[in-house]
């Protein structure tokens, strides 16, 4: 047995950091986190911090911003694996400026975790997030980094407990809200799969220098699809409103911040379908669940049953 790479995780206290950080130490490899000093002493992320050393996780005291601490801590690992948020993603320059400096990354996975930002449709806002992400990618490639992207799409814990329903806490019992026809082709993922899926890609070659897609079969699904099923869990039909696509881009014009930010994703899966409208060609991808068939993930169907 290879050893396996020494990972070094930079925003691992994040939304979906997390996830990548307790799969990544559940998994053997040595795991690193990158903290700034005011993060380790803040409260409210006391508890997250205990449960990583727990797991193992190494603490590292640097910065994003402070380009001596990143690549002193670049230089311990093998793999670097961002998951800064949406308003650093710009400054992930500066990683890709330390990786070179360090010199000894095998791999970089710069902060994804959503939509191919190659193969997208989206309006404004997010046009303009996503085209962040693919100048980064650019960077990326134009210094020779080894890299895998990986295209996770949506985030089950986001969209699954409310149906994507706008300000709800619960899933829709009588009426749901669906933009455009309703037929785009989606792909919801649990966020711990999202984590064993990117840490198995971590030492294999097959995902070098590649896009992986975690689109598997058991959670591709259109929105009417998803709504019949879950009428079939509550045993009741729910009134169903379409939202033509010009009233979804007249609310998009029409939101603040960060509301505008999510309709304009959401209509990028849900009415473009940008998700699922392209194939993935081996040239540039792999499907994470065809790599990895002993992964059991967990289906739309089950993680719906846990709303019942």
């Amino acid at each position: 047995m290879a050893e396996k790479s020494k990972i070094l995780i930079i925003g691992g206290t994040g939304y979906i950091g997390k996830f990548i950080v307790e799969a990544s130490a559940k998994s053997d490899h040595p795991t690193f986190l990158l903290v700034r000093e005011s993060t380790l002493s803040d409260s409210s992320k006391s508890s997250l911090f205990e449960s990583f050393k727990k797991s193992g996780v190494t603490l590292i005291t640097g910065d994003l911003y402070d380009h001596e601490s990143l690549v002193k801590a670049i230089k311990q690992v093998d793999v670097v694996i961002s998951t800064v948020g949406h308003v650093q993603l710009g400054d992930q320059g500066k990683i890709i400026a330390a990786i070179k400096e360090a010199g000894n990354v095998k791999k970089f996975y710069p902060s994804e975790f959503g939509n191919d930002v190659d193969r997208t449709h989206a309006v404004e806002p997010a046009k303009t997030a996503f085209a962040i992400k693919a100048q980064i990618r650019r960077a990326i490639e134009a210094e020779g980094i080894p890299y895998t992207y990986v295209s996770s799409n949506s985030f089950a814990g986001y969209f699954l407990p409310t149906l994507s329903q706008p300000g709800a806490t619960a899933p829709p019992t009588d009426k749901v809200v669906i933009l455009g026809d309703g037929n785009a082709k989606v792909v919801f993922n649990d966020e711990h799969d999202i984590g064993t899926y990117t840490i198995k890609t971590v030492d294999d070659p097959r995902t070098l220098n590649k896009i992986v897609y975690i689109r598997p079969p058991g959670n591709i699904y259109s929105f009417n699809e998803l709504v019949s099923l879950w009428e079939k869990k509550i045993n009741k039909t729910l009134e169903r409103v379409h939202l033509p696509e010009d009233q979804v881009l007249k609310n998009i014009e029409e939101s603040p911040v960060p509301l505008n930010v999510v309709l304009s994703i959401s209509h990028s899966i849900f009415v473009k379908g940008d998700q699922t409208n392209f194939e993935i060609e081996p040239s540039f991808g792999v499907e994470a669940s065809e790599l990895y068939p002993d992964v059991k993930y967990t289906t739309v169907d089950e993680y719906l049953t846990r709303l019942v």
